[in-house]
């Protein structure tokens, strides 16, 4: 992952260099990796539609073949493949984003290796002097391997700069870069875990609140309210409380990509939902199965 995180992190500095602010560059950033990751968006809308337009004929086949498990799978098959529908058809759209938004988390997550793209024992050297200045306090388990941490303290600290002469990008360039992180009066360098009651628990919370609401409308437009049941409705609160907590305790620049990238995905997702929802899918196919109909019945010989 931190090899992807290291190509994104081009793609990274180049929109920072674009705006030289590092919380519009994230939303640039976004932007990119979303258009990137379209097309395999759209399958796995187009996916998600297939499988709500089949809900009702699967609910009829489980109420007729209740007790023959065996003829309800023949069927089921049967059914995917009169529908052109794969039962595995979102399994690789849903892997294959997953490590694509893995490899952006580290592109975030590391900024000075994989934006900035400065050498790892420069940066491994700048840690091992942060740690040791007295009062600060700093684990050398520091998450992130303490990238954060230097570039919180770079301006503060000439021996942490002195760690970085004759590096590939110059010590002003490296100064101009930790400050962009200052938005709106909140230092993405911050963590909110570390500072108490403050304005930077917003972050968690809106983490936590984008994620729940896009879900649930989401669920709701593409028809799969009623098949979500047990487990799957508690996944539904789950994974975003687990995106608050995990915003909660890293930095506030990792926090504010997750909100922009939950915020452009839901609009995204909407404007999917309006050319491949589950109604338009249906129209789409009803109005194919018409036109083949009307081809096959042109070639037919009158008599």
């Amino acid at each position: 992952m931190d090899f992807i995180g290291s190509i994104f992190g081009y793609v990274l500095w180049f929109a920072y260099q674009l705006v030289h602010n590092y919380a519009l560059a994230i939303f640039i950033f976004t932007i990119i990796a979303k258009i990137i990751m379209f097309p395999s968006s759209v399958k796995q809308q187009k996916t998600m539609a297939g499988n709500a337009r089949m809900q009702a004929k699967m609910n009829a086949l489980r109420e007729k073949y209740a007790n023959n498990r065996e003829k309800l799978q023949e069927e089921t098959q049967k059914l995917y493949e009169k529908e052109g529908v794969s039962p595995y058809g979102g399994c690789l759209t849903s892997i294959i984003p997953m490590f694509i938004m893995l490899g952006i988390f580290y592109s975030v997550a590391y900024p000075l290796t994989n934006t900035l793209h400065l050498d790892k024992a420069m940066v491994e050297n700048a840690k091992n002097v942060l740690v040791s200045i007295p009062g600060l306090n700093i684990s050398t388990s520091a998450m992130y391997g303490g990238q954060i941490d230097i570039m919180k303290y770079f301006t503060s600290f000439e021996s942490i700069q002195a760690c970085f002469e004759g590096a590939k990008v110059t010590i002003p360039e490296i100064t101009e870069f930790c400050a962009s992180f200052n938005f709106s009066g909140i230092n993405l360098l911050e963590t909110p875990s570390t500072l108490g009651f403050s304005w930077y628990l917003l972050i968690p919370v809106l983490c936590f609140a984008t994620s729940v609401v896009s879900q649930m409308i989401m669920t709701k437009l593409n028809g799969n309210g009623a098949a979500q049941q047990g487990c799957m409705k508690a996944m539904i609160l789950l994974l975003p409380l687990f995106s608050a907590y995990l915003a909660y305790t890293v930095p506030a620049a990792v926090g504010f990509y997750w909100i922009c990238s939950t915020v452009l995905g839901f609009v995204q997702s909407l404007v999917l939902h309006y050319f491949f929802g589950p109604d338009m899918m249906v129209a789409r196919g009803e109005a194919a199965r018409v036109a083949l109909l009307e081809k096959q019945e042109a070639t037919v010989r009158r008599l």
